[in-house]
Formats: structure tokens, sequence, C-alpha cells
């Protein structure tokens, strides 16, 4: 065990377990679950008040996927299992729109509100529905898992299906956030369904294609830098959104590809991963105020983002992860000092000492900007899953 796991690992392993399991899960189930119309509601004040019924799509999955994977490997607890099912259920029978793809948002009832162009909802929705076929044993929740991921798949494989974000004849681009959803939802779905075959491919075997595609195109070396979109052939395009970096959301594409290189071993995909979280951490950690920035430039010009400065919770939840499965991976000390700072940081800013939970959205010194708890982007998933994730990575250390 390493020094830093040594001084650490016992108080590190109480405040991800107790937090998870007798702050923020106790706190989504006693204010976000609809008890009429089922699912559950995220635009949640600071009390946990509901301040807006309508219902993020994204979230039913996801947070069927949070409920019913703490029933999976932490214990078969009944109140998880019931919430796991209220938001699959919702989902399955009340989100879908005309043509079979899902909404964005909702009604409390389940009336369609708003279509958007991406299809991430069905991403959540597969792993939402494979957690539910593990959990229960019925294998309808794995078809419609295999379903979900097969439709998401189909739109981003298939020329047309999504229509461009800018004119593909005059500015083609690619993002990084499709790769990434392939490689987690796939990672997600084989915890619970094994490796299945999707569209003629294993889980494996969409991973693996993810890994390459990112590293082929998205990944730049000589820039030390991971793009948010390219050119058709990974080219970086000098215009706002060319330029712009997410630290945060290249650290967690990071540690999904790390996890991809434990499984397989490696090591190339370990170095991979290694060098997008370094720099990225070396692109977005505010050395003036402490924090992940949300946005900068590869250039280093002026972001176009005015919200560039601001401190979210998820990518501080991502960085904790990612570095310290970093650490634990490779035991270097420069791993565990940025642990350290992402996950001091964060506990000092963002929970609720008062009413629980963390607070979503800080300005670039650390206070926050809203007493929302929750929001269509905001829930029991981004947290949990880092809370639940470092507990159990801490437990395997011996």
């Amino acid at each position: 065990m390493t020094p830093y796991l040594s001084a650490r690992r016992e108080e590190l392993i109480r405040t991800y377990r107790d937090g998870l399991l007798n702050d923020v899960i106790p706190f989504w189930l006693r204010h976000g679950l609809d008890p009429v119309g089922g699912g559950i509601w995220t635009a949640l004040g600071r009390r946990g008040e509901v301040v807006d019924s309508d219902k993020s799509v994204w979230f039913q999955g996801r947070a069927a996927w949070t409920f019913a994977n703490l029933h999976n490997v932490v214990e078969p607890r009944r109140e998880w299992l019931d919430a796991a099912l209220s938001c699959g259920r919702f989902l399955r029978d009340r989100c879908a729109g005309p043509a079979g793809k899902l909404n964005f948002t909702v009604t409390a009832a389940g009336d369609a509100l708003r279509m958007r162009r991406y299809v991430y909802s069905e991403c959540f929705a597969a792993i939402g529905y494979a957690a539910l076929a593990r959990a229960t044993g019925d294998s309808s929740w794995a078809r419609l898992s295999t379903d979900a991921y097969d439709s998401f798949l189909r739109h981003n494989q298939e020329p047309g299906l999504i229509p461009p974000k800018v004119s593909p004849g005059t500015r083609p681009m690619r993002a990084l956030a499709p790769l990434m959803m392939t490689l987690v939802t796939a990672q997600d779905m084989r915890e619970d369904l094994g490796d299945v075959t999707v569209r003629g491919r294993t889980l494996t075997d969409w991973a693996a294609w993810s890994v390459g595609e990112i590293a082929r195109d998205f990944v730049k070396p000589d820039l030390r830098a991971v793009m948010e979109a390219v050119g058709p052939r990974g080219e970086v395009i000098d215009h706002f959104e060319g330029r712009l970096l997410n630290p945060g959301h290249a650290i967690e594409a990071a540690w999904f590809i790390l996890r991809e290189a434990e499984r397989a071993g490696r090591d190339d995909w370990r170095r991979l991963g290694l060098d997008m979280l370094r720099w990225m951490w070396e692109r977005g950690w505010d050395s003036e105020h402490g924090g992940l920035l949300y946005f900068t430039d590869v250039h280093g010009k002026p972001v176009q983002e005015y919200w560039h400065h601001m401190k979210f919770w998820w990518p501080h939840n991502e960085a904790i992860i990612a570095t310290l499965m970093a650490h634990v991976i490779t035991g270097d000390p420069a791993f565990a000092e940025m642990h350290r700072q992402a996950h001091d940081w964060a506990h000092r800013h963002f929970p609720d000492p008062e009413h629980g939970e963390w607070f979503g959205y800080l300005d670039r010194q650390g206070r926050p900007t809203t007493e929302l708890k929750g929001s269509m982007w905001k829930g029991p998933f981004h947290l949990p899953r880092q809370q639940l994730l470092c507990w159990r990575l801490l437990e395997s250390v011996r």
C-alpha cells in the first residue's frame, strides 16, 4: 500500500461510503421519487422540495442504474429495487417518442415535452435496464437494454439519422461524446448482462473500437490535450468549438479507458488513459482558486462560453475517480497529490452540511451560484457513482 493510501484509506472509505449510504441516496429516496406518477423528479431545491415537476428522461435511466446497481453490488435492499423499478417502468412505459427514440424531457405524467437531436437517453436507458435485469432476473429488461444500445449505435453509425449540429458541407465535425458513451455503456451493460452481442459486435468489441477511435482522432500528444470535437480525420479546427477543451469530460474518458485497460491487460491503453489524465489536469486545474475549470481553449485563447470559469459538481466527481484509479494502478505519488487536491477541494465546497447532498454549480472561487440540488442534468448519478466506485476501489486495496 502506498504512503498516501496508508495515511488516508480508512478516512476516504468512510467519506465515500457514508456519504453515499447516509446522505446522497437517502436524500433522493426521500425527495426525488414520484409516488403517484412513478419515476424520479430531479428539479429539487436545497431542502429537497420539488421546484419543477417535469422529468428528465436521462435520469429515469440513470437513477434506475444507480438504485439497481446498489441493490446488485452493495446489498439487496427492497427500497433500492423498488426505486429502480419505478424509474425503469416509467422510462419503458412513458418516455418513448412516436418513432421509438426517447424524449429528453416529459411532464410528471410522462407526456412528451422535448426531443433533442442527440441520442443519449438511450445509453442511460440501456444501463438502467441492464442493472434491472440483473437485479430481478427478468430477461425482458435485458432485451430492453440491448434494444436501447442498438438504437444509440444505429443513430450514431448510420449517416443522416442525427441532424448535424453545423452544416457538414461547410465544416464537418466529429465529437468525443458519442465515443465515450459507446465505451462506458458497453462497460456497464457487460457488468450486468455479460459480453452480449449488439449490432454484430460484442460489448467488449464496441469498447475496444471506441478506445481506438478516441486514441486516433481526439488525443493530441503534440498539444498535450484531448479534443472535444475534431474534423473527419482528427484535424484540430481553429474555431471556437474546434479549440474547446472540457477538462472534466476528457478526465472522465480517461478513467473509462483505464478501466478497460485493466480488464484487457493492455499497457498501451493504460498509458493512453494516464496521459489523458495528466494533460487534461494540467489544462483544467485552477492554480489560483483550486477546482477544475469547466472550459479552456487548446491554444490559450479566450473561450466563448461565459460559464467557462465555473466549477461544476460532475467534473470533480470524475477527477476524484480518475486520480484515485491512476494512483492505485501505478502507485505514482503525483496521482496521489492530484487526488488529494480534487477530493479535498470538492469536499470543502460542494457538500451542503445543513440539508445534505451537494450543490451543483459554483463560481470560480467556490461559492454556490444556485441552491438547486437537482436539475435536468444533476440527479443521483455522477456523485453516487463516484462514491460507490471509490469506496469499492479502496476496499480492494490491501
